[in-house]
């Protein structure tokens, strides 16, 4: 993997030629929890890899469910547990504690705290400092897939927007407004990024259960950015994803949406998004769906107390025959 990875490679002097693309694709993907990320991830990577493309994809949801779908359900030791335990014992972590492989697919999980007991965002920028030890920036892959949630706001989350350790963001969602308030979050942080100075683009959306009603479409052309694929709301899909069978095989039904969804992933250009407002976020809805019209009435303070708590007796003294 270049040295340079997730990272923009400064020039060596105002007569330089321009930096060379990295070798490597380092692609974050965001949305609401819930929303298919993993899903659409697991299918995603197992498919570029029987394209030929050498692939890692790195769970970083506290859930650690990422590579669930990809393993048949089996969970893999999550970085952040195997680093305390190895530490308790004295010991190094080593590749092969924490990466495992399924038909040329690469994976790990960065894992999280117990709930309660810690923070998610710093489990992740832990996560990737003991991968920097383990050599990241010299692996050799073609594309590097983060699976990121997208509705935790706290800086870990944001690391590969804010730092610039990924080339391109890829936001999926549905035709809900919940998981398009994500989508546009993450545009929105993209953009605050940017205006600092950042390189990071967001490459496109991924609708997911599409039932073909369009909000998610009119999002993605809203903000500028491209769709990419379209995965319909089909209950095959739905039973095969829910006993963990892959769907993203060249032999599938499904293969040859996968196949594209591949080659869109990889050529898809990085672009600025430009955010919605809150308005312009509910316009995509009809009002009965979202609520659009309801008028904000101030409360006051009769409304929030008890009667008996208002109807004190006066304090003021009164004299008679003044």
């Amino acid at each position: 993997m270049n040295a340079s990875i997730g990272k923009p490679t400064p020039a060596s002097g105002p007569q330089s030629e321009p930096a060379a693309a990295p070798k490597t694709q380092v692609i974050a993907i965001y949305g609401k929890g819930g929303i298919g990320k993993s899903f659409t991830l697991a299918n995603l990577s197992y498919m570029m890899a029987q394209q030929g493309k050498r692939v890692l994809l790195i769970g970083c949801d506290p859930k650690s469910d990422t590579t669930s779908l990809l393993f048949g359900g089996k969970s893999c030791p999550t970085i952040i547990e195997t680093s305390s335990r190895k530490k308790a014992a004295g010991e190094a972590v080593q590749i092969g504690d924490v990466c495992f492989k399924r038909d040329g697919v690469f994976a790990m999980e960065l894992g999280g705290p117990e709930v309660g007991r810690g923070c998610g965002g710093r489990g992740i920028i832990h996560g990737f400092e003991l991968l920097e030890k383990l050599g990241f920036h010299s692996w050799d892959f073609d594309y590097v897939l983060l699976d990121f949630l997208g509705d935790v706001v706290c800086g870990g989350f944001g690391l590969p927007i804010a730092r610039d350790m990924c080339q391109k963001v890829i936001v999926v969602g549905s035709n809900d407004l919940q998981s398009l308030y994500v989508a546009n979050n993450v545009c929105s942080a993209v953009d605050y990024f940017r205006k600092l100075g950042g390189n990071v683009g967001v490459a496109g959306m991924v609708i997911n259960k599409d039932d073909g009603t369009g909000e998610a479409q009119a999002f993605a052309s809203a903000a500028g950015i491209p769709v990419l694929a379209a995965i319909p709301a089909d209950d095959d899909i739905r039973r095969k994803s829910a006993n963990y069978e892959i769907i993203g095989r060249p032999e599938s039904p499904w293969g040859a949406l996968f196949a594209a969804l591949g080659v869109q992933v990889a050529e898809a250009p990085p672009v600025r998004p430009t955010p919605l407002s809150q308005e312009g976020l509910l316009g995509l809805f009809k009002g009965d769906v979202v609520g659009r019209g309801v008028t904000l009435q101030p409360a006051t303070i009769e409304d929030m107390c008890a009667p008996e708590l208002l109807a004190k007796p006066s304090l003021e003294v009164v004299y008679e025959g003044v």
